[in-house]
């Protein structure tokens, strides 16, 4: 049977629990501080997405869509009320074009008389 040997820059084997120490040539676990320096990813942690926002001139519906912006600082679970306040105020952006006031509407012209019998 043959043996593996280990490359030269590798002990031949590891430390078997907390009571052996390492070769001094191998380098220990970074210090505490180091290890806290180190941010670790958390895909669920609040990222910006960064997406560009074109004004639309509308006073209303830009500042709905401003607040597209605070879901960035949001988790995941935090998005839904955001995106509903923003829906909301698109919503009554859209419901106040339908009641603005326009010229009047011409009058009907009247029903022709039905048959009579």
């Amino acid at each position: 049977m043959d043996h593996a040997v280990p490359p030269a820059d590798l002990p031949e084997r590891l430390p078997a629990g907390p009571s052996e120490s390492l070769p001094e040539d191998l380098p220990a676990d970074p210090p505490q501080e180091a290890r806290q320096a180190e941010p670790e990813h958390d895909p669920a942690a609040p990222a910006p997405l960064n997406v560009p926002r074109t004004p639309t001139g509308d006073a209303g519906v830009d500042a709905a869509l401003a607040r597209l912006g605070d879901a960035d600082h949001l988790a995941t679970d935090g998005h839904i009320e955001v995106y509903e306040d923003v829906h909301r105020g698109l919503r009554d952006a859209l419901t106040a074009l339908d009641v603005r006031p326009g010229p009047p509407a011409p009058p009907s012209p009247p029903s022709p008389p039905g048959p009579r019998s």
